[in-house]
């Protein structure tokens, strides 16, 4: 019988560990939940990041998943939903879901919002029944560290993506592969 490493029972162990302290995922919130935690997740954003509140108010619209679960041993997977908000009020809900596999284990949660800064950009979420990251606009994926640089006069791509609120031991962030659908909610009444 063969003898599993250290570092495989520690990952192991971290895995259930985050697992069993994170809550229950809610699959299909509605869309009043949907909104309202995009909101506050944004809100929290511009709290942290004065480059994505200096972004907004150029962008086209902004679309916010605020708490997207990625999870997987070997083989991965991840999915949220988020609002797209545009001049101030949100126009639509997607859904964000991947698969992965190679070496990973782990649980982890996080958010991100990507800030469409052109009109043709956004158009691109629509297409075909779904949008593929990693084909049509270019994306920038926005540090921390970079942030600080980074403002609506510099900006030059047609995305940019800012990732938030990560918790969980899980290896890497990306968005290469990630598909993003259009949801059929009612949008909240104003």
């Amino acid at each position: 019988m063969k003898r599993v490493g250290l570092p495989v029972i520690l990952a192991l162990v971290a895995f259930v560990a985050v697992a069993l302290s994170q809550p229950p995922v809610a699959i299909a919130a509605s869309a009043e939940q949907i909104d309202r935690d995009a909101r506050k997740a944004l809100e929290n954003l511009y709290a942290k990041s004065e480059s994505a509140k200096a972004m907004s108010a150029k962008a086209a619209a902004i679309l916010v998943f605020p708490g997207i679960v990625k999870g997987g041993f070997i083989v991965g997977g991840q999915y949220g939903e988020g609002a797209l908000i545009k001049s101030g009020q949100t126009v639509g809900f997607y859904n964000t879901i991947a698969a992965s596999y190679g070496l990973q284990a782990g649980l982890q949660k996080f958010g991100y919002a990507l800030f469409f800064m052109t009109e043709d950009a956004l158009k691109w979420i629509d297409k075909s029944d779904g949008w593929e990251i990693g084909v049509g606009p270019t994306i920038v994926v926005v540090d921390m560290g970079a942030a600080g640089s980074l403002t609506s006069t510099t900006a030059q791509s047609d995305i940019y993506a800012f990732f938030f609120d990560q918790r969980g031991l899980m290896g890497g962030l990306g968005l290469q592969g990630t598909k993003i659908t259009k949801l059929d909610k009612a949008l909240p009444v104003e």
